[in-house]
């Protein structure tokens, strides 16, 4: 009995171990590289980054895909330099598509980790629970899609929660990573041309408005977005109350 007790503790830790892990890394890395993925470290090194961009472009954008999946992955400090770099070095496009790429990669590995450890655990207490608990998991299941991009479109959602938080649901990993591909592009798109035209911005000696997702123009068609993908539970819910 304590053999079995025992093996069920070092696979229950096993499992748990990728997320502490990532969870140890994250608090390094906010304490240690604070002062690197900065946009002063930017335009320290910009001329640096282009010619090596210039003299081998491929490798720059592997290289640059890893480094942010792993910044993602662990929930690093600097997603945001790492977006404006992306449109550095690539212009919008393709540069949103690399950004796009390393972060539903490191995205995809913090939301396999923390379902391995927790999620399966969660989601079957969810399950078995009654009341209110269960109302809101029943929910959320009924209506996956939308609650999957409208966690990823609304700006106001720190992205680090919106890959824990389908973790713990048991949202199926090809859903993750599809709603998380498709739901990130609006903002991706927008800081990834701000990054595009950081050069100018260098020349004049100034900074980027990183405030630029909540100016009208671009947020009202985010929250255009948004009021899409909550379309489906409303008309579920009317729907459910006309049955009555």
């Amino acid at each position: 009995m304590t053999d079995m007790t025992e093996t069920s503790e070092q696979n229950a830790f096993v499992k748990r171990l990728p997320i502490i892990v990532i969870a140890v890394v994250a608090i390094l890395g906010a304490y240690f590289l604070r002062d690197y993925l900065t946009f002063d470290a930017l335009a320290e090194n910009r001329e640096s980054l282009i010619t090596f961009r210039d003299a081998n472009y491929l490798l720059t954008v592997l290289v640059f895909i890893a480094i942010y999946t792993v910044a993602v992955a662990f929930s690093l400090p600097g997603a945001l330099i790492l977006t404006l770099t992306g449109g550095f070095l690539f212009s919008t496009f393709p540069g949103f598509l690399f950004n796009v790429t390393g972060a539903t990669i490191g995205a995809t590995a913090i939301f396999l980790a923390a379902r391995w450890g927790f999620g399966e655990k969660l989601g079957a207490k969810f399950e078995a629970s009654d009341g209110v608990v269960k109302k809101i998991k029943d929910g959320i299941d009924e209506n996956q899609w939308s609650m999957l991009f409208l966690i990823r479109l609304v700006p106001a959602v720190p992205f680090f929660l919106a890959n824990l938080i389908p973790a713990f649901l048991e949202v199926p990993l090809r859903r993750f990573v599809i709603s998380t591909f498709f739901g990130i592009i609006p903002g991706s798109l927008v800081y990834t041309s701000v990054g595009a035209g950081l050069g100018e911005v260098f020349a004049a000696g100034e900074t980027p408005n990183l405030g630029i997702i909540f100016e009208p123009h671009i947020l009202f068609p985010i929250i255009g977005l948004c009021v899409l993908a909550v379309l489906p539970i409303a008309i579920k819910a009317v729907r459910g109350k006309k049955g009555l």
